[in-house]
């Protein structure tokens, strides 16, 4: 019974170091996505409250556009993953983590759509907070899983 119990331990182990893994491709999808949406904020043509701007209306918008749709998809994945591995540390941040970044990206939207001031702060704010989420996720999960050995 005991090395059933170690089983099970073992491959919980290596189910929470996968989500630390994802955990740090999502930091790095987000890293990249803030990148490409400060290259636009700088060199792009801001929307205004008369003109709004198309999401596929130049490379770097539509990069950071489509890097916006798989960082949903990433996170929901990461989020049922952290369901199945039953950790609330983990199930907890990845929510607040999803939800951040659909805010992000529904504030892009209205950002594209007006060019609203209050848009762009709602962006950022909710990148932070998917960023910090995920990145207390890669310091607080195991880096790798620990085999111990019975005999």
């Amino acid at each position: 019974m005991s090395q059933t119990h170690t089983a099970a331990g073992a491959t919980g182990q290596a189910r929470l170091v996968r989500i630390r893994l994802s955990s740090l491709g999502a930091v790095v999808m987000l890293i990249v996505q803030f990148i490409l949406g400060m290259i636009y904020n700088l060199y792009g043509t801001a929307p205004t409250s008369t003109k709004s701007i198309g999401l596929f209306s130049s490379p770097d918008l539509a990069l950071h556009v489509v890097l916006g749709i798989l960082l949903v998809i990433a996170a929901l994945g990461q989020l049922i993953r952290a369901i199945g591995v039953r950790h609330a540390l983990s199930i907890w941040l990845s929510a607040v983590g999803f939800l951040s970044i659909l805010g992000a990206g529904f504030a892009g939207l209205g950002f594209a759509g007006s060019g609203a001031s209050s848009a762009s702060l709602g962006m950022s704010l909710a990148f932070a907070t998917a960023l910090a989420c995920y990145v207390v996720l890669v310091f607080a999960l195991p880096s790798s899983a620990s085999r111990s050995s019975t005999t």
